[in-house]
């Protein structure tokens, strides 16, 4: 018998996603800007104990022709009930950014992942380890094109996530965020993880019913 084709879906559309309730993220008092080494030290321990963080960076836009942007200037790591801020600045903490994003023991699940990890390797010198783009594993839900993190939460939370070009292009170097960045780069990462969680709760009740069939 010919394989039948498989109809593709289309995107979400931009004035479909708006109508959506808004995305359950987190709360500024859920938010930890990471400054001391005590801080560091609680966050590392805290995320060992999780194993999985969702992940992110944002780097100030660089507006002119040719110019490298020298991000990022902000690395974002989200668990279930909280989000790490961590200000790269003069000083940027290399050991702690090592100790998680170099772990083979801790899963970083974040989108568009390429970038962060050239930029980070040529700032810094670390390798990502254990990372899941998410972009590869919701090819298995059948859309044309693929998702990003803002389609990706209104497919599978039926969620809309705000992403404001005024915020993602904001000066990410300041050395004293505003509180709308916080929350937009705090749920940038808070968002990839609650995607991944809802994506691996739907596979296993997938190959459930098919085992129960």
């Amino acid at each position: 018998t010919p394989h039948a084709r498989v109809t593709r879906k289309s995107h979400p559309m931009k004035d479909e996603i708006a109508l959506l309730p808004a995305f359950q993220g987190l709360v500024l008092e859920e938010i930890e800007l990471l400054e001391t080494e005590g801080q560091f030290a609680r966050a590392l321990e805290d995320i060992k104990a999780e194993g999985l963080v969702g992940f992110d960076t944002e780097s100030k836009p660089s507006f002119q022709r040719g110019d490298v942007s020298d991000g990022p200037h902000v690395v974002q790591l989200a668990l279930d009930d909280r989000a790490y801020i961590i200000q790269i600045g003069t000083s940027p903490p290399i050991g702690f950014l090592k100790d998680i994003l170099g772990s083979a023991s801790i899963t970083k699940v974040g989108f568009g992942l390429k970038s962060d990890r050239a930029h980070l390797h040529r700032k810094f010198g670390i390798k990502l380890v254990n990372v899941i783009d998410l972009t590869g594993p919701l090819r298995v839900l059948g859309y044309k094109q693929a998702l990003g993190v803002k389609a990706a939460v209104a497919v599978l939370l039926g969620q809309n996530l705000p992403k404001s070009k005024s915020m993602s292009t904001s000066n990410w170097a300041r050395n004293d965020l505003e509180p709308s960045q916080l929350l937009y780069a705090a749920n940038d990462a808070f968002a990839a993880l609650r995607v991944y969680q809802t994506l691996q709760l739907r596979t296993e009740q997938g190959v459930q019913a098919k085992a129960e069939h």
